[in-house]
């Protein structure tokens, strides 16, 4: 089993340096790697499309011919459970990601719901305290109309007072002109 991590290496250093080089014109030491490597699938059981000339045959159907020939190898050589491993390990990021979108959804909706209610105490903390300067003056007003009318009564007791007075002058005035004469 330890012999599939080495493999693996290798492959992918192979496929970057074939991804890298250009297909048309390779360099001589990657041709003699290639056909090294094709070699090497051939004596495990590889298929029989690497028979073809390597410079005619495209990236495509190389890269196809090696994984299956890597897939062949690694049923044979008991990896399976290695694939299993990986597939289930997929299938449980694939539901960790789903959770974890589902959690960021669900903050989202938190978040705005906070906002929300974050506005609508501060409108009713500005209503309140409209409110209260509102009742301040209300308060002031009934209190200045309570003055105002205490002042119409005092008023109109004057008033009252006034007119007996002028009256009680005009008498005092005829009395006078009687008995001056």
């Amino acid at each position: 089993m330890s012999s599939y991590y080495p493999r693996t290496k290798d492959l992918a250093r192979t496929r970057k340096s074939l991804s890298d080089s250009p297909p048309s014109s390779p360099s001589p030491t990657a041709k003699n790697f290639r056909h090294d490597r094709v070699a090497r699938l051939d004596s495990s059981g590889g298929d029989s499309t690497t028979d073809k000339p390597l410079g005619r045959t495209s990236s495509y159907t190389r890269r196809e011919t090696r994984l299956a020939a890597l897939n062949k190898q690694e049923e044979d050589s008991g990896t399976k459970d290695y694939r299993k491993m990986y597939q289930d390990a997929l299938r449980e990021n694939e539901k960790l990601k789903s959770r974890l979108q589902d959690s960021k959804q669900e903050l989202a909706r938190i978040r705005s719901q906070l906002e929300k209610v974050t506005q609508k105490q501060d409108r009713i903390s500005e209503r309140s305290s409209v409110l209260e300067s509102e009742k301040r003056e209300k308060q002031a007003l009934e209190k200045r109309v309570s003055d105002m009318e205490d002042e119409l009564k005092i008023l109109t007791e004057l008033k009252s007072d006034n007119q007996r007075l002028k009256d009680e002058n005009g008498a005092l005035i005829r009395v006078i002109s009687k008995l001056s004469k």
